[in-house]
C-alpha cells in the first residue's frame, strides 16, 4: 500500500518558517494503531488524516504519542492541500472532527479557519505551574489548558521550562501570553504531556488567546504572533461563540509512504 503524504508549513509565508504538519490524504480509514505509528515515525507535532465525508471531509490529527481533539496549524495544512494540491473547486471546506464542524475559507492568499471560542475563567495560582515555568506570573485562567499571564514580551521570550515538572498539571498544556511590542499580544505554547515540548504555531490556543484579549484590549480583531524559535502570525476574530484565525500556508515536501 502506497500513501501520499505532504509536509506543509502552516501560520508560514515561505518555507522553515511557521509550524510544519504532515497531511495524509486517505480513500478510508486505516486503523487507529496505524494512523498513530505514522505520526510517531513523522515526528511532527502533528499529522493530519482526511477521508471526503457527504459535508466535506472528515478529519484527525496524530501527535507522536495520541490522537487530539483540536489542532490549528495542522488543519490550516490539510485546508491547504485541499485548496492548492488537490484542487478543491468550492472556497469553503466543511470539516467534521472530535470538536465537530469547522469551516476554512479562501480569502485571497490567506486561509480563514472558523473555530469554536474557548474562553478561559481566572483559577487558582498552582505553584507547580510557577516552577514550571521558572517564574510568578501576574495572572493565570484555565480553559483546556493553563494561560498565564507575564507583563512584556522580553519576559516570554526568557522563559525556560521545565517539561517534566509541567508535565504533573492537570490540563493538556500551557499558554503564556504577554502584550507585544508590534502585534496586540504574543504567545508560546507548551505540552509535553503530548509529546510536545514547545509547539512552534498553536492555531487551537488562539481559540482562548482570542476572547481573553478581546475582551482585555476591548477590540474584537487583533493580531497575533507566536514568539517560538520558528515563529509565525495569526489575525484573530472573535465572533460570538466562535474564533476566526486566519494565515498562510506553504508545501515543503511531498512524499510517499509505503507500507
Amino acid at each position: 500500500m502506497k500513501l501520499k503524504q505532504y509536509q506543509i508549513d502552516a501560520f508560514a509565508a515561505r518555507p522553515f518558517e511557521g509550524n510544519p504538519a504532515a497531511v495524509c490524504p486517505l480513500e478510508s480509514w486505516l486503523d487507529d494503531e496505524l494512523l498513530q505509528a505514522i505520526a510517531e515515525e513523522n515526528n511532527l507535532s502533528e499529522t493530519a488524516f482526511f477521508v471526503p465525508s457527504e459535508k466535506g471531509f472528515n478529519l484527525r490529527w496524530f501527535t507522536p504519542v495520541r490522537e487530539l481533539d483540536l489542532c490549528g496549524h495542522a488543519t490550516l495544512a490539510a485546508a491547504h492541500v485541499i485548496f492548492d494540491i488537490i484542487g478543491y473547486s468550492l472556497q469553503r471546506i466543511t470539516f467534521e472532527t472530535r470538536s465537530g464542524e469547522l469551516f476554512v475559507q479562501k480569502r485571497g492568499e490567506r486561509l480563514e479557519m472558523d473555530f469554536p471560542a474557548s474562553p478561559p475563567l481566572p483559577c487558582g495560582f498552582s505553584e507547580i505551574l510557577a516552577e514550571g515555568l521558572g517564574k510568578r506570573p501576574l495572572e493565570v485562567w484555565a480553559s483546556d489548558d493553563y494561560l498565564v499571564l507575564f507583563d512584556s514580551e522580553a519576559t516570554l521570550r526568557a522563559i525556560t521550562p521545565d517539561y517534566a515538572m509541567l508535565c504533573e498539571l492537570d490540563l493538556r498544556g500551557v499558554i503564556i501570553t504577554a502584550p507585544g511590542i508590534d502585534v496586540d499580544f504574543v504567545s508560546r505554547f507548551f505540552a509535553p504531556k503530548f509529546g510536545i515540548h514547545e509547539d512552534p504555531v498553536t492555531g487551537s490556543a488562539h481559540c482562548t488567546l482570542a476572547p481573553y484579549w478581546a475582551y482585555k484590549l476591548g477590540k474584537h480583531i487583533l493580531t497575533a504572533r507566536q514568539v517560538s524559535r520558528r515563529g509565525g502570525d495569526i489575525v484573530c476574530e472573535v465572533k460570538g461563540d466562535r474564533v476566526l484565525l486566519s494565515g498562510s500556508a506553504v508545501m515543503f515536501m511531498e512524499a510517499e509512504i509505503t507500507l
